[in-house]
C-alpha cells in the first residue's frame, strides 16, 4: 500500500514537472493564438480609429449582411474564393514533392554531396518573401537578366512579360512557394526515414531487392502516414494561404488572379481602411477553417483508425 502511494506521489511530481515545462509554449499559444480574438468584435460595430470603439456605432451583423447580400460583394468575394481554392488545390496536388524529394535525398550515399544539397534546399525557406521578390525582380523583369540573355541570343525580340502579366499567375505562385519550401517541407520526411528500422532493409537486400525496389516497398509505406496526415491537415487550411507571398508579388497586371482571401482581407482592412467588414470576412475564415479541420478529423478516425487532433 505504501509502495502504491510511492509510486503514485512520484507520478504526481512528474505530471508537475512537465507541465511547468509545457507553460510557457502554454503561454505564448494564448497571446499569440487566442487572445488576439477578443478582435472581432469589431465586426459588430461600424469602427473608426479616431473615435476609438467605444465611439462607434453597434451595427450588428450588417457587415455579414452586405459580405453575402450585396451583388458587388459577392462577385468580388468569389473571385476570391475562386484565387485561394485554386492556389491551395494546386499546393495540395504537389504536396507529394517533399516527400519524393527526401527519399532520393535519402539515397545519396556521399555525406557531405547530401549534407550540401539539403542545406542549399533548406536556406531558401528562410529568406524573406520581399528578398525572393527581389530574386525574381533582377531575373524576371523585363529589363532583368533572362530577357537580357534572351534578346542577346536573338531569341525574342520583345521582352517577356513575366512578372507583370495576368498568364499563369497561379502556376507561377506554385512554382516560387515549391522552391522556397521543399527542403523544409522534405525534412519531417527525412526525420521519418531515419526511424525505420533498418533490418528491414539489411533482409530485403538479402531477399535481392534494389535501391528502386527498397524505397518502393519500405520507405515510401513507412513515410505514408506522415504525408496522409500533413495532407489532411493541409486540406483543413484549404482557405490558409498566408498573404505576404501574394503581397510582394501583386501589381496592377496581375491583380485579378493573385489575390487570395488572406491578400483581399489586408488589402480591404488597411488599404482600404475597411476594418470592421475585414474583420468579419476574416471571422468567417477562421470559422470555416475549424470547421474544415474537424471534418477532416473525422474522416481520419473513420479511414485510418486514428485521430489528429
Amino acid at each position: 500500500m505504501q509502495q502504491t502511494k510511492s509510486i503514485s506521489r512520484t507520478r504526481r511530481k512528474q505530471g508537475y514537472k512537465y507541465f511547468l515545462m509545457i507553460l510557457p509554449f502554454l503561454i505564448l499559444s494564448f497571446l499569440f493564438s487566442y487572445f488576439p480574438l477578443h478582435g472581432w468584435i469589431y465586426s459588430f460595430f461600424d469602427y473608426k480609429p479616431a473615435l476609438g470603439l467605444s465611439g462607434s456605432e453597434f451595427v450588428g451583423l450588417k457587415w455579414f449582411k452586405i459580405l453575402f447580400g450585396n451583388s458587388t460583394q459577392m462577385r468580388e468575394l468569389l473571385r476570391v474564393l475562386r484565387n485561394t481554392f485554386a492556389v491551395s488545390l494546386l499546393s495540395i496536388g504537389t504536396s507529394f514533392f517533399p516527400l519524393l524529394f527526401a527519399i532520393f535525398l535519402n539515397e545519396i550515399k556521399s555525406k557531405k554531396f547530401k549534407r550540401l544539397v539539403q542545406t542549399l534546399t533548406t536556406l531558401p525557406n528562410f529568406i524573406s518573401w520581399v528578398l525572393v521578390y527581389s530574386i525574381a525582380f533582377s531575373l524576371f523583369s523585363t529589363t532583368g537578366m533572362v530577357n537580357s540573355l534572351l534578346q542577346n541570343l536573338d531569341i525574342t525580340d520583345t521582352a517577356i512579360r513575366f512578372l507583370d502579366s495576368n498568364n499563369l499567375t497561379w502556376l507561377k505562385m506554385l512554382l516560387w512557394s515549391t522552391w522556397k519550401g521543399l527542403g523544409w517541407g522534405s525534412i519531417m520526411y527525412l526525420a521519418a526515414i531515419a526511424g525505420v528500422d533498418q533490418s528491414l532493409y539489411e533482409a530485403a537486400r538479402v531477399d535481392g531487392a534494389n535501391r528502386f525496389k527498397l524505397m518502393r516497398h519500405i520507405t515510401l509505406p513507412a513515410l505514408l502516414p506522415t504525408y496522409f496526415v500533413l495532407l489532411m491537415l493541409s486540406v483543413a487550411n484549404i482557405l490558409n494561404n498566408g498573404m505576404e507571398q501574394y503581397y510582394v508579388f501583386q501589381n496592377a497586371f496581375n491583380k485579378e488572379s493573385i489575390e487570395v482571401l488572406d491578400l483581399y482581407v489586408y488589402n480591404t482592412g488597411i488599404t482600404g481602411a475597411g476594418y470592421s467588414i475585414a474583420t468579419a470576412l476574416s471571422m468567417l475564415k477562421s470559422l470555416v477553417s475549424v470547421s474544415l479541420l474537424f471534418c477532416v478529423n473525422f474522416l481520419s478516425k473513420k479511414l485510418r483508425g486514428e485521430s489528429i487532433i
